[in-house]
This record gives structure tokens, sequence and C-alpha cells, in this order.
């Protein structure tokens, strides 16, 4: 298992940064042929992020390609270009529910059968971007084993209701709760939106205490200055962490004791926080921090 902390989206038409990418020290890449790449550039970026895919050795970086929409001319050519070079994922943009998902599943299975690929190699990231998207959101992340993260399009999704999107995210908070529990439900992985002021990491930090508060695995960042402030977010307070050492060696010694109430700082501790303890120092193991460490 690996942290999946951060993901960063690289234009698909900027080669200087895509070659660079294993030294920006995020989690993942998200490589764009959508938004980020003109309709002019559309081909050219195609064939330039095909060409990495097979060439370039990204160490161990998690690979995404996010796609052009199903509704575009450029759908079917990204898919076929990408999809042969075994991404670790493609972000399908704007789905609106689980048809989507099948219809994308076909495809890429269509390509991954002609070209020698193992079935269900390529992953899908479901990007919800409408208020349609996010009530079918269960439905999108349990349509195919293919499919392995739910993700937030904060931009679009506002758009779509009408709203502005505010660096406060009150309008998003639904949305985010919604997505998370979905994808939780359906043991898949969620990512949040990005964070589009890069003069503001103070904002960013605020931001992404709060997505890590409501149970998302990951954010989206669009440039490598935001990385770090990304990870520090994820960090566990070491407050947190002391206390939830002393839960679980409590949890511990009673099981070998043969024990059933468990109390630790004078309060009796019962199964979930244990649970919860767990988890907080499995996180912090995924994120390179060992039990002496703190």
């Amino acid at each position: 298992m690996k942290a999946t902390r951060s993901m960063l989206y690289i234009p698909g038409d900027a080669p200087g940064m895509i070659q660079h990418a294993p030294i920006f020290g995020c989690d993942s890449i998200l490589l764009d042929l959508e938004d980020a790449v003109a309709l002019t550039e559309k081909d050219s970026a195609r064939k330039m992020v095909a060409t990495f895919l097979s060439r370039f050795d990204f160490k161990d970086l998690f690979v995404t390609v996010r796609i052009n929409g199903a509704d575009t001319e450029f759908f079917e050519k990204d898919l076929e270009a990408v999809v042969p070079c075994r991404p670790d994922a493609v972000r399908l943009p704007k789905c609106n529910g689980p048809q989507d998902i099948l219809a994308a599943d076909r495809r890429i299975s269509e390509i991954e059968e002609k070209n020698g690929i193992e079935p269900g190699t390529v992953k899908l990231h479901a990007m919800i971007e409408t208020a349609l998207g996010l009530e079918r959101c269960f439905e999108t992340a349990t349509a195919s084993p293919r499919v392995t993260a739910l993700t937030i399009g904060g931009q679009d999704f506002t758009a779509d209701m009408g709203v502005q999107k505010t660096k406060e995210g009150r309008e998003l908070f639904y949305a985010r709760c919604r997505i998370v529990a979905a994808a939780h439900a359906a043991g898949v992985d969620s990512y949040d939106t990005v964070w589009a002021d890069l003069q503001d990491n103070e904002g960013l930090l605020r931001e992404s205490k709060e997505i890590v508060g409501l149970g998302f695995t990951g954010k989206a960042c669009i440039h490598p200055s935001q990385v770090a402030t990304i990870h520090k977010a994820f960090i566990p307070a070491e407050k947190e962490l002391r206390r939830a050492l002393r839960v679980v060696e409590a949890a511990e010694a009673a099981k070998r004791e043969g024990k059933g109430v468990i109390s630790v700082d004078g309060k009796m501790v019962d199964a979930p926080v244990v649970a919860r303890s767990v988890h907080l120092l499995e996180l912090a193991e995924l994120y390179g921090i060992e039990r002496g460490g703190f």
C-alpha cells in the first residue's frame, strides 16, 4: 500500500514538467488532456502523453491520465492512444452516473483485448462535477471493479449549481461529505479538488486539513509548490499519535491478559476508539512515521 495524499496535475503538452515529475515529491501525477490543453493542441498533447507513458520511467509514481469527456470528439482518440500504454488509471470527467462508467469500461476492455493487455489493468477514476453526478455517485463507484476512486471537480460542480466557489468552501461541504461517504461505502479512494490560489498556502493548508478530517484519501494540486503543504495536512498530530499508541498497547495487553475492559489515561476505551487508533497508527506508518518517532 502506498500513500496517495497528493495528485499533481501536469498539462499533457508540458514535456518539461512531465520529465521532472519524479522529483516533485508528490505521491501521484495526473497527466491532463482536458482543461489544461488548448483545443488546437489536443492531438499533439495526446501523442506526447502516449510517448511518455511508453518510454519514460516515472519511478514509483502512480500515473493517471485525465482524458476528455465522452461528449467530446477527443474521447475515443484519447482512449485509443492512452490505454495501450497502460497508465495506472484514466480519470473520466463529468461522470453523471453508472452508465458513463459502463460505456467507458466497455471501450477500455475492447482496447485492452486488442492490445493483449490483461482485462481490468487500466483503472478508472470517476470525476463528479454535476449535481446529477453527485446524486448517483455510489452507483457510479460500484458500477465496475475498474473504478478505484471518486473525485470532485470543484469548479465545474459549483458552475453546475450556479454558485460561486469560495475559499471557505461552504458550497462544497455537502458534496464533499456525500462523495467521501460513497467512496468509503464502495471501498474506493476519494480525491478532493484543487486549491487554485498559488499565493495562499495558508488557505491550502486549512482546506487540506478540513478534507483530511472528512476522510478523503488525497487532494489534487496544480503546482509542485503545493505538494509539501498537502502532505503536512495529512500528518497526524504527535499528541494524537501518542494517545493512539497508548490505546493500542493497552488493547494488546488486555487481549493477552484476557481482560474485556480497557482504560487509558483514567478513561474507559471502547472498540471503535481502538479501531480508530489502529487506523491512525497505520496511516502514520504509511506516511513514513515509525512508532518510535513520536
